[in-house]
């Protein structure tokens, strides 16, 4: 059995977070000694997974749904994948806007409204579509 203050030192996670995600139902204390809350020792990778979840964009709630009752791991693949598409596409936009600022950094014309590359650039960013990446389509607010 871990004490909260144990978790949080060997976790970093803050004791209100840890509080929070009880409340959240991502988290359930095994008992208290005294008024410290314990947790047995699989809260560790249970809060890893929170970790990497949080990390890759997933709501609280799309967590608290990749784990069963017991607080087993149930991850959903599909979700997953979905998730990884999602993140593959925002790789692509931000991979072209670097390059766009990267050009726009080293561009030899004399104004960047006289370059060709960065007019297409404002061009695209009127329009909502992230530099380089596809035709000019706009985009439904």
């Amino acid at each position: 059995m871990l004490d909260i203050g144990e978790v949080v030192r060997r976790t970093g996670v803050p004791a209100s977070t840890l509080r929070y995600y009880e409340e959240k139902g991502l988290l359930a204390a095994s008992g208290r000694r005294g008024l410290r809350r314990q947790y047995d020792e699989g809260v560790l990778d249970r809060l890893a997974l929170i970790a990497v979840g949080r990390a890759a964009g997933f709501s609280l709630d799309e967590i608290a749904g990749m784990f069963a009752p017991d607080g087993a791991p149930r991850i959903d693949r599909v979700l997953l994948t979905a998730k990884a598409d999602e993140l593959e596409a925002t790789i692509t936009r931000l991979t072209a806007l670097r390059d766009s600022l990267r050009h726009a950094a080293a561009c030899p014309a004399p104004s960047h409204l006289a370059c060709p590359t960065f007019r297409r650039i404002l061009d695209e960013a009127t329009w909502n579509q992230p530099p380089g990446v596809g035709k000019l389509v706009p985009i439904p607010q």
